[in-house]
């Protein structure tokens, strides 16, 4: 997950250097990405401080800069609580200058950082929220929602699946005592 952060974080940095991140990334000589993560809770092992070390690494990559622009990083805790999450992106963007904000790992957090990042026009990467309302009802143009999804996690296994009470979209697949014991040998 924190791979896939860093990643996504490089994908942050690389928009700014695309002729439509001009109207997004402010005019100041200064690049200012902000990760906005569970720190203190339930999710902050797979995002935290590991999410902030992965962004300090990914400027590293990019040697501090971007576009001649020198990188800044912010980051804070949003308590898993939608409304501290949605005030500190608007402190971010409207004061702090921040042109982009990282992670978001709660969904609750995430949708509500996307509806302040849509509406001032900024970047917004989720990494580690997974409601399909993101990329669904609520998707917004700035966003990017970089890991998975509950619509994805649902849907694979059983387009996967060879059991016809499974594909047929069966509430209950059987499951045998015998598939779920680690000694079971596998029978045709």
């Amino acid at each position: 997950m924190k791979l896939a952060a860093a990643f996504g974080f490089a994908a942050v940095l690389a928009l700014t250097a695309t002729a439509s991140a001009q109207e997004v990334f402010s005019s100041t000589n200064v690049v200012k990405i902000g990760v906005l993560t569970d720190m203190s809770g339930l999710y902050a092992d797979i995002g935290g401080s590991g999410s902030v070390e992965a962004a300090r690494m990914a400027i590293a990559d990019f040697g501090g800069t971007v576009n001649g622009k020198k990188i800044e990083l912010l980051s804070a805790d949003h308590h898993n609580k939608p409304d501290l999450g949605a005030a500190i992106a608007n402190q971010w963007f409207g004061n702090d200058g921040v042109d982009a904000i990282a992670g978001a790992s709660t969904s609750s957090v995430a949708l509500a950082i996307q509806d302040v990042a849509h509406n001032r026009n900024k970047v917004l990467l989720i990494s580690g929220a997974a409601a399909s309302d993101l990329t669904g009802r609520a998707c917004a143009p700035t966003s990017v929602h970089w890991t998975y999804d509950t619509l994805a996690l649902a849907n694979a296994p059983a387009a996967q699946s060879s059991d016809p009470a499974v594909t047929r979209g069966s509430s209950s697949p059987r499951i045998t005592p015998l598939a779920m014991t680690s000694s079971a040998t596998p029978q045709e």
